[in-house]
């Protein structure tokens, strides 16, 4: 009889000869403990490899449970929702989803539990989406919800937790859980994160995200860790129907005499060094040489205080932020999120505007406050550096004003994705602020370089 065991993040294959072409190229044979091996991400491989060989199988790997009772609360689908969850049964249930920020993402997971009923993990980038998916999961269900997480460790048929507890604690959980949904699956690809799901057995495997790209490259990793790209709907295809109309502007100020010869100067200190070194700061590795290098010498340290100092200046340029007073005068009646690349920059403008902040730093109670008084008009505006990019639910906000940040495609199609949630006739407005003359110009381009800002 061939029997299956999940061992430490592993399935363990017995009762085959050392030669057995029937299992998966996963497998490997293992002298030490005289069976056949794999990551427990093959789990599904080899259970279909048995089947359709009709080899007796005893299944001693998976502790999963199928769900009581499916959703207590059932929300209309849209089509393309409901045309996705289509595609993802079509491909085995293992798959990415790609649908635009407001687009409901999370209730086509919903969808996907309520159609398997295996026990869920659901897996989110920060401690913030993991309480909205507890909240979401709870109500949906009407059934207890475990939290792996901060000071929380309860593991329940229904469970959220973020990426970081999930790769810590994934050898003791991988074996519970049929379906996990990678929230923000883009997170996934890299050594840590990507372990925690080789270590699952879960063989159904639903990845959401905006913006599946990753300017490293890696999201072709994706595919094995949760499947491919089985549905795909841009902003483009959805505005009007599904998501509010919208314009982007660009914004482009200039510096004044003074701040254009210390930017100038600044950068040239900057640039002198990387050229010196031989530093290519294209390559995948130019950020690393940098800091590695600039760390050696009095000049090194010199050439990194100049790269930091010209990019302040081209951040929170004066012009900039006068600008953004004229800005939050004009949408005094909206609700608007002010983005900023750094901390520095959010706290500085809400001492000058009077506006509350929201960063990394903020505790979630003082942040789910804020969130609720943006939505009931308390505050017309809020500023954050990144926290807001990803999952928060922001929906009656419809500004952006995006005061510097990086060249990601991702991290300006999320912030965009913040002011698009569908509300009556609402039409929202994205501002992009750009300082002439600076590494800002080339940054616009890069991060406009999709098909929401053509």
């Amino acid at each position: 009889m061939v029997t299956l065991a999940y061992v430490a993040g592993t399935i363990e294959v017995r009762g085959l000869p050392e030669v057995a072409p029937v299992l998966p190229a996963a497998c490997r044979w293992d002298p030490r403990t005289a069976c056949h091996r794999a990551p427990a991400l093959a789990y599904a491989d080899i259970v279909l490899a048995l089947r359709r060989e009709k080899i007796d199988c005893e299944d001693n790997a998976r502790r999963y449970e199928l769900l009581g009772t499916g959703a207590r609360v059932h929300r209309e689908a849209r089509p393309y929702q409901t045309e996705a969850l289509a595609a993802w049964q079509k491909r085995r249930g293992r798959g990415v989803v790609v649908l635009p920020t407001g687009a409901g993402k999370s209730h086509l997971a919903v969808m996907a539990i309520d159609l398997t009923r295996r026990s869920t993990l659901v897996i989110a980038p920060t401690l913030v989406l993991v309480h909205q998916w507890y909240d979401l999961l709870r109500t949906t269900f009407a059934t207890p919800v475990g939290v792996i997480g901060g000071r929380d460790y309860q593991v329940l048929p229904l469970t959220v937790t973020t990426y970081d507890s999930a790769h810590l604690h994934m050898e003791n959980l991988g074996a519970r859980f049929g379906l996990i949904v990678f929230d923000e699956v883009h997170h996934l690809p890299g050594p840590a994160y990507g372990l925690a799901a080789r270590l699952s057995l879960a063989p159904y495997r639903l990845g959401l995200t905006a913006t599946p790209e990753r300017v490293d490259g890696r999201d072709a990793d994706i595919d094995d860790l949760c499947g491919p790209i089985v549905y795909r709907k841009d902003i483009v295809e959805m505005t009007g129907d599904y998501l509010a109309e919208y314009e982007t502007v660009r914004l482009i100020v200039e510096l004044s005499p003074a701040e254009r010869a210390e930017h100038d100067a600044e950068r040239a200190i900057y640039r002198n060094f990387v050229e010196q070194q031989g530093i290519r700061m294209a390559s995948p590795t130019g950020w690393s040489d940098f800091i590695m290098r600039s760390s050696r010498t009095a000049l090194g340290r010199r050439a990194m205080a100049a790269y930091r100092r010209q990019r302040e200046i081209g951040f929170a340029a004066p012009a900039k932020l006068d600008y953004v007073a004229h800005l939050l005068h004009a949408h005094r009646r909206d609700r608007a999120i002010l983005f900023t690349q750094d901390n520095a920059t959010a706290y500085a403008i809400s001492r000058r505007f009077l506006i509350p902040a929201i960063t990394h730093q903020t505790r979630v109670r003082e942040r789910s406050e804020i969130l609720a008084r943006i939505s009931d008009g308390t505050y017309s505006a809020v500023v954050t550096s990144k926290v807001l990019n990803e999952g928060v639910d922001v929906p009656d906000a419809n500004v952006a004003i995006v005061i510097s940040g990086s060249g990601t495609v991702r991290e300006h199609v999320q912030r965009l994705g913040r002011v698009l949630r569908k509300r009556g006739e609402k039409r929202a407005t994205l501002y992009e602020l750009v300082t002439a003359g600076t590494s800002e110009t080339y940054t616009s381009e890069r991060r406009r370089e999709h098909s929401a800002y053509r």
